[in-house]
């Protein structure tokens, strides 16, 4: 039974981790209580890791700002980097499993350049550059 189900992906990585920091699953289709539950979570992680983006530029620009801050904002921005990476895996996996249950076609872009139709790729890599012009800075990256 459980490799039916690990199969036909209906194990969901969970956003919070356990004991020793274990990854945490559920089985189920996804309606249940705890998944909702890892939905809201999920919501606002995603939500902070934005905000913090955005102290992020406000304490590169500063020069005012000591090594210790910047040592806590790359803690921070660590710690909002893998509760991003652990959704990003978690709803990779849901993709994966949906596109083997259905014949998932994606459709081709049609030209209409409407930007709330399409993903900008040029906003991850403004983030990106971002993150990596701080990390090259004294001490690391900054934090709430």
């Amino acid at each position: 039974m459980i490799e039916e189900h690990r199969a036909r992906g209906t194990f969901r990585l969970l956003p919070w981790t356990g004991a020793g920091g274990k990854q945490c699953w559920v089985l189920g289709d996804g309606t249940g209580y705890v998944s909702r539950m890892a939905d809201n979570i999920e919501s606002v992680q995603l939500g902070m890791a934005g905000d913090l983006l955005d102290h992020a530029a406000a304490l590169l620009d500063d020069r005012r700002v000591t090594g210790a801050e910047y040592r806590f904002l790359a803690n921070r921005l660590s710690e909002a980097l893998r509760d991003v990476k652990r959704i990003a895996d978690s709803r990779g996996a849901q993709l994966a499993a949906s596109a083997e249950d259905e014949d998932f076609d994606f459709e081709e872009d049609d030209g209409d350049d409407d930007p709330d139709d399409a993903y900008d790729i040029a906003d991850t890599v403004e983030v990106v550059d971002a993150v990596q012009a701080g990390s090259r800075s004294s001490s690391g990256l900054p934090g709430t």
